[in-house]
């Protein structure tokens, strides 16, 4: 099929996307946010030893050093911008709540303010992209809240993919905010963290990845009513199962931008990724392990922990409703607890630009990775040799310059131990020690791509 073709058809499915857009009275409202408690003074804390989360390479076996790199992730990565961040996280802050029972007709506040501004910028990076084979479209999927009381609006962006089969990567956050009392449309609710962090996160993404197109499909969706049950990604979760979208992998950013527990402890080493388990077979805890494995290949600023949980004790977040779908889906959080949620201190002046930043990175590494880079290796099989040592052999990869073996001891959420190789065939005594196999390729630019499939010795 050419490459035109696998285009159109892409295109198809994704008109289902394209639903017409809506037009609101505008409004305006002089209400003014209360004033703020000051904030308590930070004592600086000295640097924690912590267990290291990140893969290592095997010194027991002689391997090929990967080959220089163009460096082609960390020229994507540089045009992250903190100030824009920052200037979205405003902008949201300043409709003064985003939540679902606000008003929808104001241009200077509420839920309604808060999708305009949304979609303005989608609109901005639309006029801005395209090429011969694509465009950065923009619609919105609507739906009705259980009790019939409001209409919501999730907001999307799409760039359709340029080879056929090779699925779909949603990157999504929540654009609602909840105060107190949490069912009170008028109460302040600046949800600066929670989680105008991830939205900014996502439009920064949006705007990046707008320029090109890339193998997978990349959608970018804001949800609404996550804060109610998380309703609008269950909506828009259950619409993208029943269509039948090649979903192969979902990142929820939430609450990314704080970097302290207000009691005094300060961390911004790391982000937490959630996601549904058990370890060993789900979809979703592999691609949690993928996005440590790449973060650490790329060498990122910050690292990305997995977690043994698919979220907090008795909280949610987006990414559910898609692992409960089957979907491999995960969330990015801060690495301290978020103390302040539904609370109208919730503002600016809590989020640490840089850390947000690199947050912002992470998320579009990987993205970027699972959307571009080279597909991963197929028929790989683990033999059994007369020397009792074991021959992993796959199938070359046309694109790939090398390869990066990742193995999984047995009990650990991450790939521990990692091989670089540049062949399709490694005798080793050694792989009998793990729990799990699995391969990614990598290009000539130093681009890597998915892991495969685990394998599991025997």
């Amino acid at each position: 099929m050419t490459r035109q073709a696998a285009h159109r058809k892409t295109a198809a499915i994704l008109a289902g996307f394209m639903l017409l857009l809506i037009s609101c009275n505008l409004g305006t409202s002089d209400t003014s946010p209360p004033t703020l408690a000051p904030y308590p003074t930070i004592t600086a804390q000295a640097t924690l030893g912590y267990a290291e989360s990140r893969p290592v390479a095997l010194p027991e076996i002689g391997v090929t050093p990967l080959p220089p790199s163009e460096d082609v992730m960390g020229q994507l990565l540089d045009q992250v911008e903190s100030d824009r961040l920052m200037s979205h996280i405003r902008s949201l802050q300043d409709v003064r709540t985003r939540h679902i029972s606000s008003t929808q007709s104001s241009a200077a506040e509420g839920i309604g303010a808060a999708r305009r501004y949304i979609n303005d910028q989608f609109e901005i990076f639309r006029e801005a992209s395209g090429g011969r084979f694509y465009t950065f479209e923009v619609s919105f999927y609507a739906y009705t809240t259980p009790d019939e009381r409001t209409t919501q609006y999730n907001i999307v962006g799409a760039i359709s993919g340029a080879e056929l089969n090779a699925g779909t990567i949603i990157v999504g956050a929540h654009y609602d905010s909840i105060g107190t009392p949490r069912d009170s449309g008028t109460a302040y609710a600046p949800g600066a963290n929670d989680n105008g962090s991830g939205v900014a996160a996502v439009l920064e993404m949006a705007r990046i990845m707008s320029a090109a197109q890339y193998k997978a499909t990349v959608m970018f969706v804001l949800f609404s009513a996550e804060e109610v049950q998380r309703q609008g990604s269950i909506n828009f979760a259950k619409w993208i199962h029943d269509d039948g979208v090649d979903v192969i992998g979902m990142i929820n950013l939430d609450t990314i931008g704080n970097i302290h527990d207000f009691n005094g402890n300060r961390e911004d080493r790391y982000l937490r990724v959630f996601s549904a388990g058990p370890n060993d077979t789900s979809a979703s805890r592999r691609l949690a392990r993928q996005a440590n494995f790449l973060g650490h290949n790329y060498s990122l600023d910050i690292d990305l922990r997995v977690m043994d949980a698919v979220d907090r004790e008795n909280r949610w977040g987006d990414h559910q409703s898609f692992s409960e779908f089957g979907y491999p889906a995960i969330r990015f959080i801060n690495a301290f607890e978020e103390k302040r949620n539904a609370d109208p201190t919730d503002t600016i002046e809590f989020i640490e630009p840089n850390y947000l930043r690199r947050s912002t990175q992470a998320a579009l590494a990987l993205v970027t990775a699972l959307a571009d880079g080279p597909r991963p290796p197929a028929n790989i099989a683990l033999r059994e040799r007369a020397d009792g040592k074991k021959e992993l052999v796959w199938e070359p990869v046309a694109e790939a310059a090398s390869y990066i073996i990742a193995l999984r001891p047995p009990g650990s959420l991450i790939y521990a131990d990692q091989l670089p190789f540049d062949e399709t065939k490694v005798v080793w005594g050694g792989f009998s020690d793990y729990a799990g196999i699995a391969i990614a390729a990598v290009d000539e630019r130093g681009l890597i791509g998915p892991l495969s499939r685990e394998i599991v010795p025997r």
